[in-house]
């Protein structure tokens, strides 16, 4: 039987990437919600298998600005919290769900852009998706806030940390995922980001005039190893849906 699952968009270039390629030779059913272009999550949300939660340039509390953020975190409590399945945010998706779990979504200091190591948590040996994870990953990291205060959620587990973020992997109980790195990216990814005004400036203010065209070369360097990290995800993942 075919997968049902909803993708959350809030920028039309941040699609599930590479995960999207996957799930398209799996033949899923796939549902965009393109959510800045002012498409509505559907009401009754029980014929999805999953959830998939992207990045975006706005920031989780940005609700005057962004009204639709209101809507978008009920929904992702009712699926993750209510319906108990399968979900995978990534970036503003990772805070979205540490959001409605309780978290707040704090600066980081600093902003992480670039390829940076992740440090799984002994927790990662007994996990679903992540098991077969090494102990340090690479991952393209591109975002200066970051989800904090789970630790009042005893069904939240910390898979993996990077030097300056706590929550760079959790998941809440064995179903629900925060991603806070770019794991779907592909070899086009950083160039086609770059061109959004909010991302070019934080890469800049981070990494320096003319940054973009080290980090895509960096980016494309360690590609093999981040779509390897990918098809492990996407391949359990598959399991739990």
């Amino acid at each position: 039987m075919s997968k049902n699952i909803i993708v959350l968009q809030h920028i039309p270039i941040e699609t599930p990437g590479y995960l999207l390629d996957l799930m398209k030779q799996d033949k899923f059913n796939i549902t965009t919600i393109e959510l800045d272009h002012g498409e509505k999550i559907p009401d009754n949300l029980s014929s999805y298998h999953a959830m998939f939660c992207m990045g975006g340039p706005m920031d989780t509390w940005m609700e005057d600005q962004y009204p639709w953020l209101i809507e978008e975190k009920k929904k992702i409590k009712e699926f993750v919290v209510n319906l108990k399945k399968p979900y995978l945010g990534f970036c503003l998706g990772c805070q979205l769900l540490g959001e409605v779990l309780g978290g707040k979504v704090i600066k980081s200091i600093p902003s992480e852009i670039g390829i940076l190591n992740i440090e799984m948590s002994k927790a990662k040996d007994n996990d679903k998706l992540f098991s077969e994870y090494s102990d340090t990953i690479n991952a393209l990291q591109w975002h200066s806030y970051e989800v904090s205060e789970l630790d009042s959620n005893k069904n939240v587990t910390i898979l993996g940390s990077s030097k300056t973020t706590k929550y760079q992997i959790f998941k809440y109980m064995e179903h629900a995922y925060g991603i806070q790195f770019h794991i779907e990216i592909k070899d086009n990814t950083v160039n086609q980001w770059s061109c959004v005004p909010e991302y070019e400036k934080a890469l800049e203010d981070s990494l320096g005039s003319g940054a973009l065209e080290n980090f895509d070369k960096k980016a494309k360097m360690y590609m093999k190893e981040m779509n390897l990290s990918a098809e492990i995800l996407y391949k359990n993942f598959k399991k739990i849906i």
